[in-house]
């Protein structure tokens, strides 16, 4: 099970996002905002962020600024939602455009194309900073007939 990050300012996208993202099996981890999507995402270590454009306190090119040049995320990739145009000005460090309203499938298989891509090309960062501990203990071949 992969973790998205949503990140909207207006509960009733976050909900309806996190219906359809969760009917594709995802983990959905909300916030309402850059700051707390940003504390979240330390907590959390999404495989794919999707964030809104405007929101109160920090905007969403802020956030994908903070993730990708600060901190674990460089790699993970981030959905740019807004229904203004794609920001021209400034440095572009978000990975997809959509513009709203997306259709649900196209973002839904957008969603899909690049957590398949970081689960089966990528390393896990936090697999290798983080180890987790398993309950299953590696057995001894030579306990095998």
């Amino acid at each position: 099970m992969s973790t998205v990050l949503l990140v909207d300012d207006d509960p009733e996208n976050r909900w309806a996002l996190q219906l359809a993202l969760e009917s594709r099996g995802h983990r959905v981890v909300l916030a309402g905002n850059g700051c707390d999507a940003l504390q979240k995402a330390h907590a959390h270590f999404p495989e794919l962020v999707i964030t809104d454009f405007e929101m109160p306190e920090m905007d969403g090119r802020e956030l994908c600024r903070r993730l990708k040049w600060g901190g674990p995320f460089p790699d993970v990739p981030v959905v740019l939602l807004s229904a203004i145009p794609e920001p021209e000005e400034g440095t572009r460090c978000w990975t997809v455009f959509l513009r709203k309203p997306a259709p649900i499938e196209i973002l839904l298989d957008t969603v899909d194309k690049f957590i398949a891509a970081r689960l089966t090309c990528a390393p896990a960062r936090r697999d290798l900073e983080y180890p987790t501990a398993a309950r299953w203990q590696a057995i001894d071949s030579r306990c095998w007939p």
